[in-house]
């Protein structure tokens, strides 16, 4: 087998017990203020090879947010917001593409530099918070809401991801 495909298969399998076992249960909020969610699995989508074809990335996160509905019972709302995420990454792959294009085989900090890959993964997290947050509150009567989620989890998922790949820096 592929050693990026045994990479990859290994850290989905990982990084889904991760969010649905451990970071699903932990609680951060205290009394009314409820808005500090750990959402770390999109980083699977994330850290996907440049060149696997978008119709099997859009399957495989299917498959990741169908995977994390079922243990959070939330009737697809993981599920359209890794689609959505998903379907903007070429989209923002070609936003920062750097000028001589990508000399490395997928993004991550084993690979990429540090400005470079926390931008991408800022806007990634970005789209995929406010899409998820928009869904689950389902009107802009919650705007503060949404945004008060999509900020303190932002912060929170992002600087969790940050530190998950300073620590596991993979070089594919």
């Amino acid at each position: 087998m592929n050693s990026v495909v045994l990479v990859n298969l290994i850290r989905f399998i990982v990084i889904i017990l991760l969010q649905v076992l451990i970071f699903k249960g932990i609680n951060l909020n205290s009394g009314n203020f409820q808005y500090f969610h750990i959402l770390f699995y999109p980083i699977l989508i994330i850290l996907l090879p440049f060149s696997l074809a978008k119709p099997y990335q859009l399957l495989i996160a299917f498959a990741l947010g169908l995977i994390v509905d079922i243990f959070y019972d939330s009737l697809g709302v993981h599920t359209s917001a890794i689609v959505f995420m998903t379907y903007c990454r070429s989209f923002v792959l070609k936003f920062i593409e750097p000028r001589g294009g990508y000399n490395i085989e997928s993004p991550g900090l084993g690979n990429a530099e540090f400005p470079w890959f926390v931008g991408y993964l800022a806007i990634m997290m970005g789209l995929f918070l406010v899409f998820y947050f928009s869904m689950e509150a389902f009107s802009a009567v919650y705007f503060w809401r949404i945004f008060l989620n999509t900020l303190f989890s932002f912060v929170l998922s992002v600087g969790l991801i940050i530190i998950y790949q300073l620590i596991f820096r993979t070089k594919l």
